[in-house]
């Protein structure tokens, strides 16, 4: 036996220090776990989604194409649903955004009768001209964005949103 006995005392501060340290170890690890594993996660950025719109029927004029994916929200999935104004230039295929670069509103093509052939924001009146360009003189203070877009097995696939490179 030792002649270092331990007291009542030091034993209960021992005991008490070892177990609250490990409920402490309990408590953050699902806190720091909660903070690391997004960073952890694997993304599937730059995926498209396949449309119904198939590429024969596009033309020069711009038309509204819409597509679903599934979103994932920390532990929320949901669908959503956007759109995007698909048309042809020359063989290439092009895909706008509807979203309005002043408050967000939604763009349509042909929706001023006075300017036939520019995207119209009906929510302050901003126009677009047929590659995302903002009209001067109009609310928009930038082009519309842009969608990655391809040919997949005939139809209309669309990708990440980017910047317009049109303009």
């Amino acid at each position: 036996m030792s002649n270092n006995r331990v007291s009542r005392r030091q034993f209960l501060g021992y005991t008490l220090t070892g177990v609250g340290g490990f409920m402490a170890a309990g408590m953050l690890m699902p806190m720091v776990r909660f903070a690391v594993d997004p960073v952890l996660q694997q993304h599937d950025a730059g995926d498209y989604v396949l449309t119904d719109q198939a590429v024969a029927d596009i033309t020069e004029e711009p038309v509204r194409v819409d597509f679903t994916f599934e979103q994932v929200d920390a532990w929320y999935t949901s669908e959503v649903t956007n759109s995007a104004w698909v048309y042809k230039e020359g063989d290439k295929l092009i895909a706008l955004s509807p979203v309005c670069k002043h408050l967000g509103c939604t763009v349509n093509w042909g929706g001023d009768p006075e300017n036939p052939t520019q995207f119209f924001c009906p929510c302050h009146a901003g126009r677009y001209e047929k590659n995302g360009q903002n009209i001067a003189g109009t609310p928009p203070l930038g082009p519309l964005d842009e969608y990655q877009v391809q040919e997949q097995d005939g139809f209309v696939a669309i990708g990440a949103v980017r910047e317009n490179t049109l303009v």
